[in-house]
């Protein structure tokens, strides 16, 4: 008779694959209200939409208000994402586009290069370039030179408006500095604010140093342009702003190449 001998089979334990901890990253380039607007919609798309993946666990979102994308440096939301992906908090970024990341082809090459040594991966929803899958950096090269030339494009234009207005006489100053008001557009002389201006000028010329004279404001109470304290800096600032001589000297500093800003003087115009 055949004996049968029976093989318990061996219990396989069930594995648990670990959620991919996914983060988000948005950028706005200016505080308008339009884009704030536009910022809230894009934190609650990308909140709502990583929590709806099973497999995924979001760990928060990071978010840019009023700051330019051409240099990585000025962006403290995007240094900080990138210090946590080095502490290994994040798996994987989702950003909207490659101009949204980075204006700047080298800066959008050099993090992408970083976190994928990290083994962190990107996805731009936009052009739909995951960098776990991309076979090559030649497509992101091509799209981020677009995003920077668009960006150069773009500075270039507001450049020639602002040279456009300054010779026809309609260039209008948002913020005058302290001794003018900003009525309809024009830099009007605010009658209070002119003899304290006055004050500093003849302080300094009979040989008072700006941290006495900021002193001397604070202890009668006057306050500054933004109703705070004076200080020796905000002193020295109306001491060498131009526009007290009748002039407005704009456009003192120009962009590089590198995105780096220099001082210049484009042009000068009479109030």
């Amino acid at each position: 008779m055949k004996k049968i001998t029976k093989i318990e089979g061996n219990k396989v334990a069930s594995i648990i694959k670990p959620k991919l901890r996914v983060a988000a990253y948005c950028r706005v380039s200016t505080g308008s209200d339009e884009q704030l607007v536009s910022l809230q919609a894009q934190k609650s798309h990308y909140e709502t939409y990583i929590k709806a993946n099973p497999e995924w666990e979001y760990v928060g979102l990071y978010y840019d208000e009023g700051i330019s994308g051409t240099k990585k440096e000025n962006r403290t939301e995007l240094l900080r994402m990138l210090s946590d992906c080095e502490n290994k908090k994040i798996d994987l970024i989702i950003t909207k586009s490659i101009s949204r990341f980075a204006r700047n082809t080298t800066d959008c090459l050099e993090m992408v290069r970083k976190l994928l040594d990290l083994g962190i991966y990107i996805y731009f929803e936009k052009e739909n370039i995951n960098t776990q899958s991309m076979e090559s950096e030649l497509m992101l090269s091509i799209l981020s030179g677009l995003a920077e030339s668009e960006s150069i494009s773009i500075s270039e234009n507001n450049k020639w408006a602002i040279q456009k207005r300054f010779q026809n006489g309609t260039f209008k100053i948002s913020y005058p500095p302290y001794g003018y008001d900003n009525i309809d557009g024009q830099m009007v002389v605010n009658p209070e604010q002119a003899e304290i201006v006055k004050y500093i000028f003849a302080e300094v010329l009979s040989g008072k140093g700006t941290q006495k004279i900021a002193d001397d404001l604070n202890q009668k109470g006057i306050p500054s342009k933004r109703g705070g304290r004076w200080t020796a800096t905000t002193i020295r600032g109306i001491l060498k702003n131009e526009k007290y001589t009748g002039d407005v000297i704009l456009q003192k500093t120009y962009t590089d190449s590198r995105f780096n800003k220099a001082p210049i003087m484009v042009r000068k115009t009479d109030i």
